[in-house]
C-alpha cells in the first residue's frame, strides 16, 4: 500500500509539469514573454477604451418647458434640428399652455425641482418674477455667441446685479407696413427705409381720402398702448419702467390730431368695434399700418388663402419703422422669446449647449425656416425667410429686415406689471379724451414714481 501511495504522488506530479508546461507554451505566441505580458496589458486596454468611447456619447435627455407646440412650427423645427444633430441626446418638452404660461412655470419650477432643464421665457413680468425667486442660472460665462449681435436686447435683459438670466432666439420687430396699390392709384411713391416721423405723418395726411365705407385712412393704430407711445423710446434715452414719461406727449399729440382730422380711425370706436388691425388692413381701408414682425406670416397665409376664401390678395410691403429727428434709420421696437436654464437642473451643461445652439446662426437658420425671425439676424436667415411663398421680394421690403438697433416694447424690471397696468389705463383715458394728454402723463408719472419709491 506504501508504495502504492509513492505511485500515485509520483503520477500526480508529472501530471500538474504536464499541466505547467502546456500552459506556458500556451501564452508564449512570442519569444519575449515580456513582451507577450504587454501585448496582453495592450489588449486590455485597448478594449476598454473601446468601451470609454462608446459610452462617452452618453444618453441625455432635456426637458423643455415650453406652450402652444402643435400650432407653433418652430418648437418642432428646433427639437428635431438639434436632435438629428446631436448624438445621444433626447429632447422632451413639457407644454404649459399660453394661458397664464409664466404663472404655471413658476409653480413646476417651485421648491427646487429639478425636472425642468430648459424653460422658455415668454414675457418680461415673469421673466423678472423668476429672477427674484432665484430659479434661473445666470448665462453671462456660457453664451458663445457675440453679445453684439443681439442688437442690445442683452442689455435689456441683464437684472440689477449684472446678470442676464436668459438668452434671446426669437425676435419680432415693428415696421411699417403698406397697401401698394393705394400707393399705385393715389401716385404716391412708396415710403422709404429712412421715414422721420413728420414725413410719416405727411404722408398718411396725404394717402387719405374719401368718405363713409369707401373711406381710406392714411394710417392705423391698433388699441394697444405700444401703437402710440413707444415711439418715443426710440432715442435710447427713454424707457417706460423711469417713471417720468414727459417724452411722450409730442407723440400723443401727434397721433390725436391725426385721430382728430380722420386720417386715422377712431380709438374709442376700435374698442367698441373690435376692429382688428389685421382686418383693417386685409380689406383695404388702411394704406399704412405699423405693425410686428409675425403681421408678415399673416398676410402671407391671407394671400395663400384669398382665392378660397373669395377675396382678393393684399398687395404689401414693409419699410423701417418711422423714427424721430435724429434716431437712425432700423431703430425699433421689439419683443424676444427667449431660453434660460433651471438652475436646479441636474442636466445643466446639455441644457446650455441646447440654449446657446437655439440663439446661434445654426438655431436662426432653423427658425427662419419656419417663417419666425430669429434673435441674432443673418445673411442667411434673412434670406430664408425672403424665400418663403408670398413674401414681399421688393428691395424695400427686404432691406427694412436689416435693424440696427432693437428696444424692447417692456424693459426688465420688477415693477414690470405694476406699470404696465398703470400707462395702460391712463392711455385709454388720454385716447378717449377723458383726459388730456397733460393730466394723463401727470397721472403716469405720479403713480409709477410711488411704486418705484415702494
Amino acid at each position: 500500500m506504501k508504495n502504492l501511495r509513492k505511485l500515485l504522488a509520483l503520477v500526480l506530479a508529472l501530471a500538474m509539469c504536464f499541466a505547467l508546461a502546456a500552459c506556458g507554451s500556451t501564452s508564449s505566441s512570442s519569444d519575449d514573454d515580456s513582451d507577450t505580458s504587454t501585448a496582453a496589458a495592450d489588449t486590455t486596454t485597448d478594449s476598454s477604451a473601446e468601451e470609454a468611447s462608446d459610452s462617452s456619447t452618453e444618453e441625455v435627455t432635456i426637458t423643455w418647458a415650453l406652450w402652444d407646440y402643435d400650432s407653433t412650427a418652430y418648437w418642432s423645427a428646433l427639437k428635431e434640428e438639434y436632435e438629428a444633430t446631436h448624438e445621444g441626446v433626447t429632447i422632451e418638452y413639457i407644454d404649459l399652455g399660453s394661458t397664464d404660461y409664466m404663472t404655471q412655470l413658476a409653480t413646476q419650477l417651485a421648491g427646487g425641482n429639478s425636472e425642468l432643464d430648459v424653460v422658455s421665457i415668454k414675457d418680461i413680468p415673469g421673466y423678472s418674477n423668476l429672477i427674484n425667486l432665484g430659479l434661473l442660472e445666470p448665462m453671462n460665462d456660457y453664451l458663445t455667441t457675440d453679445e453684439e449681435d443681439f442688437n442690445g436686447v442683452l442689455e435689456q435683459l441683464t437684472a440689477d446685479d449684472g446678470n442676464y438670466y436668459a438668452i434671446p432666439f426669437r425676435s419680432d420687430f415693428w415696421v411699417l407696413f403698406y397697401n401698394k396699390d393705394i400707393f399705385d392709384a393715389a401716385g404716391i411713391d412708396y415710403p422709404s427705409n429712412d421715414l422721420t416721423m413728420e414725413e410719416y405723418d405727411a404722408l398718411a395726411r396725404e394717402l387719405t381720402s374719401g368718405e363713409g365705407s369707401d373711406k381710406i385712412y392714411g394710417t392705423h393704430y391698433h388699441t394697444w398702448r405700444s401703437d402710440v407711445t413707444l415711439f418715443g423710446i426710440l432715442d435710447g434715452e427713454n424707457t417706460i419702467i423711469d417713471g417720468t414719461y414727459d417724452f411722450l406727449y409730442d407723440y400723443y399729440e401727434l397721433v390725436l390730431a391725426e385721430q382728430e382730422d380722420g386720417i386715422c380711425m377712431d380709438y374709442g370706436e376700435l374698442k367698441t368695434s373690435g376692429l382688428h388691425y389685421s382686418a383693417a388692413f386685409e380689406n383695404g381701408q388702411v394704406a399704412m399700418c405699423p405693425m410686428g414682425s409675425w403681421f408678415i406670416a399673416t398676410l402671407q397665409t391671407y394671400n395663400a388663402e384669398a382665392e378660397e376664401n373669395g377675396v382678393d390678395e393684399v398687395n404689401f410691403g414693409f419699410v423701417k419703422y418711422p423714427h424721430p429727428e435724429g434716431v437712425e434709420a432700423g431703430t425699433t421696437l421689439g419683443t424676444v422669446t427667449s431660453l434660460a436654464v433651471n438652475t436646479n437642473s441636474e442636466n445643466k451643461d446639455a441644457a446650455i449647449d441646447f440654449v446657446n445652439w437655439c440663439a446661434s446662426s445654426e438655431g436662426a437658420a432653423v427658425m427662419a425656416s419656419t417663417g419666425s425671425f430669429p434673435a441674432i439676424t443673418t445673411e442667411e436667415s434673412n434670406s430664408i425667410i425672403a424665400a418663403t411663398d408670398g413674401f414681399p421680394t421688393d428691395e424695400n421690403s427686404l432691406e427694412a429686415m436689416n435693424t440696427v438697433a432693437v428696444y424692447l416694447e417692456m424693459p426688465l424690471s420688477s415693477y414690470a406689471s405694476e406699470i404696465e397696468t398703470i400707462l395702460n389705463t391712463e392711455h385709454d383715458a388720454i385716447m378717449t379724451g377723458s383726459e388730456t394728454i397733460e393730466e394723463g402723463i401727470a397721472n403716469m408719472n405720479e403713480q409709477v414714481q410711488e411704486i418705484l419709491a415702494g
